[in-house]
């Protein structure tokens, strides 16, 4: 990368940063694709590892509130979501299927916003997490499923609780794309370029949490998450 490429690139992964940092999740959302116009390595192996950074510093700091419970229940579906979601790869066109799960996440933001209350019961959890899990694998945006779930909880126990389920996941990613030879030295390099951003981000994210924590955190989660939806949809479509 350019010094010009490396100076966006920060800037973008900063906001990332502090998005995800004070909702939850977000970070994908709007580093991955901006970040692969810059460079394609950085994406998914680099952005992946500084994610991992982000989520351990997001869960440390949100520690005292994380669901533990709610993050074993998550796991439990994120599993055979993610299994169900490489087995539609190779038989679904990934086109038409991020269609119709982009569709899914946006019906499920109306369905919310129009009083549908969502309950983080064990039930509930792993249904999310098998969505995650699938939507992780088919769009690489799998936050949204478990952040609807817990759109009602405390903003310290949305975010710990995401970051906790996060990091396993990213850590289970990170391990995979290692086996299949898309993360080594270059990849890491580039994760190592991009944790300045990420670190400025997370700072930054502590007071922005802190204004949406006065009761705007709900409303955050439902607006980052219809951003995904609509992102998948337009990205298929154009």
């Amino acid at each position: 990368m350019t010094g010009l490429d490396l100076l966006a690139a920060s800037a973008i992964v900063t906001a990332g940063a502090a998005l995800q940092g004070a909702v939850g999740f977000g970070f994908a959302l709007v580093a991955a694709p901006l970040l692969a116009l810059i460079d394609p390595r950085l994406v998914p192996g680099s952005l992946l590892c500084a994610a991992l950074v982000l989520t351990l510093l997001t869960a440390h700091r949100e520690r005292h509130a994380i669901d533990t419970s709610g993050i074993g229940w998550g796991l439990v579906g994120r599993l055979p979501g993610t299994a169900l979601g490489a087995a539609a790869l190779l038989r679904i066109s990934a086109g038409g299927m991020e269609l119709v799960l982009g569709a899914l996440v946006l019906v499920a933001v109306a369905m919310s916003a129009s009083g549908l209350h969502f309950r983080p019961t064990p039930r509930a959890l792993v249904g999310a997490g098998v969505l995650s899990g699938f939507m992780g694998t088919m769009t690489a945006i799998g936050g949204p499923p478990l952040a609807m779930v817990y759109q009602h909880a405390p903003g310290a126990q949305l975010r710990g609780t995401l970051a906790g389920y996060f990091v396993i996941g990213a850590a289970v990613s990170l391990v995979a794309l290692a086996l299949v030879g898309r993360f080594g030295r270059v990849e890491l390099a580039g994760a190592l370029s991009l944790l300045p951003g990420v670190l400025l981000g997370f700072v930054c994210s502590a007071r922005l949490a802190a204004l949406l924590d006065r009761g705007y955190t709900r409303g955050a989660v439902l607006a980052v998450s219809g951003a995904a939806g609509t992102l998948v949809i337009v990205r298929q479509l154009f």
